[in-house]
């Protein structure tokens, strides 16, 4: 009975090192295949969220300015005339 409790250990320690190993083969993977997205993306030259909301902040504010500085003109073309 001792040598059947041997044999059951090592095929327990075997499958928790074979699922080990298929645990670090996946992570490698994901972190591959991010790698190559990255890669992808960058040659593409897409823009990140965060760029794209600050152009987005930029051209608000010169909307804003445009507005004020036309405010300006016709208030000044009232008073000359």
């Amino acid at each position: 009975m001792q040598t059947r409790n041997k044999v059951l250990d090592d095929i327990s320690q075997l499958m928790t090192n074979a699922m080990g190993v298929a645990q670090g083969a996946k992570d490698e993977a994901e972190t591959a295949m991010t790698s190559m997205i990255d890669r992808w993306l960058a040659d593409r030259d897409f823009v990140t969220r965060e760029e794209f909301d600050a152009v987005r902040a930029m051209a608000q504010k010169a909307r804003e300015e445009n507005e004020a500085l036309k405010a300006r003109i016709e208030a000044l073309e009232r008073v000359e005339t």
